[in-house]
């Protein structure tokens, strides 16, 4: 029988929780990607938690036991309880009644496996007990032993009920899938016919699921099935992935971490079907603009910094389909480290106003020029 050991199971906030159901004669289960990521070995982030517990009574429940509940979603049957500052999410087991692909109504009278069978895919369907015993309605560790990312049930039936699902699934094949294992060609072929489904998604949304893909450590083969679904045209425009395929293959070459805003860069596209931030915006416009131009990468990191000069210098070499060279990065180090050692106040009284302004920039041109070698002293001699 599955356990799970981790922290997750042991922590002072999931411990608490167990503790009020317990002392209240009544059951409440870990659930869903805690237990998931648990049984994988990796840090569970968010914890959910499910119950045949009402939500009147939840709150009643933590009410008696001193924690903070919030009605979070209550009528979706969903509570927030904070211990220590962290929150535990907990929801009653439920089945969709209907949904419009969005929203759904929903029903209390559900027990585990109906619970279990109105989620998306069958390894988020996984629930822990309080000694760690692992609770699996569907048969679902199988498919996480293997590698397998699959929709539960019909994938078209899964998606109608919240089109998100499309994108969520082609990232957690990109996160879970066994590299052996083709994607699941039902899921693909769902995802392709109802792919306009994701036009009824807001921005931020979208924006959310592309950023956790772009950052996850080999995303290529589920952005080229994206691609080829035509799921990839619905968020990014006149995206593709040649270019984006050969960014990625350079960072792990050269052994850097994902950039997500870097491979954004690298799709192309139109990004009016996402919502990125002030700070984002300029970025993708910086790695753009500088991946264009003839700045080297020591001036580029110089002008706008480490990331942004390593972004373009990836973006301009895999646009060419050249290999990445490791002097591209100390090349990039050394110019963002770099500070130029003039000031206005060393050329004056004899400069100021424009003039100042002209020469200042005409010896900085002259710094960047000799590799940042040239002293202050050499510079003011000029």
């Amino acid at each position: 029988m599955a356990r799970i050991e981790a922290d997750v199971i042991s922590s002072e906030t999931v411990r608490a929780v167990f503790k009020a159901f317990n002392d209240a004669g009544r059951n409440v289960l870990l659930v869903g990607g805690c237990v998931r990521d648990a049984l994988l070995g990796k840090v569970a982030t968010d914890i959910d938690m499910a119950t045949d517990v009402l939500p009147d009574d939840v709150l009643a429940i933590a009410d008696a036991a001193g924690i903070t509940a919030v009605p979070l979603g209550i009528e979706h049957g969903t509570v927030r309880l904070v211990v220590s500052g962290k929150p535990v999410d907990i929801t009653t087991f439920r089945s969709d009644i209907e949904t419009d692909g969005r929203h759904a109504t929903v029903s209390f009278r559900a027990q585990i496996r109906e619970d279990a069978a109105r989620r998306d895919f069958s390894i988020n369907a996984l629930y822990a007990q309080a000694d760690g015993t692992v609770v699996d309605p569907l048969g679902a560790l199988a498919d996480l032993d293997e590698g397998r990312v699959r929709f539960i049930g019909d994938p078209g039936d899964r998606i109608r009920e919240d089109y998100l699902r499309i994108l969520r699934f082609f990232r957690f094949h990109a996160a879970y899938g066994h590299p052996d294992f083709p994607i699941d060609a039902d899921a693909v072929a769902a995802s392709a016919a109802l792919s306009s489904g994701i036009d009824r998604l807001s921005r931020e949304r979208i924006t959310a699921e592309l950023e956790k893909l772009l950052s996850i450590a080999s995303p290529v083969s589920a952005v080229r099935a994206m691609e080829k679904a035509g799921v990839l045209e619905r968020c990014l425009p006149g995206a593709g992935c040649t270019v984006f395929e050969r960014l990625v293959a350079m960072e792990r070459a050269l052994e850097l971490s994902p950039d997500w805003l870097s491979r954004l860069a690298a799709l192309g596209g139109k990004l009016t079907r996402i919502r990125l931030s002030r700070t984002e915006s300029r970025r993708i416009e910086a790695i753009r603009k500088l991946a264009k131009g003839n700045s080297t990468p020591a001036e580029s990191a110089y002008r706008f910094g480490r990331e942004n000069a390593t972004g373009a210098a990836l973006l301009r070499t895999a646009r060419t389909g050249r290999r990445a060279d490791p002097i591209l990065l100390r090349e990039i180090a050394r110019g963002s480290v770099a500070r130029f050692p003039l000031r206005a106040a060393d050329l004056q009284p004899a400069l100021s106003g424009r003039a100042l302004g002209d020469r200042l920039r005409e010896l900085e041109t002259c710094w960047i020029e000799s590799g940042f070698i040239l002293s202050r002293s050499q510079l003011l001699d000029r």
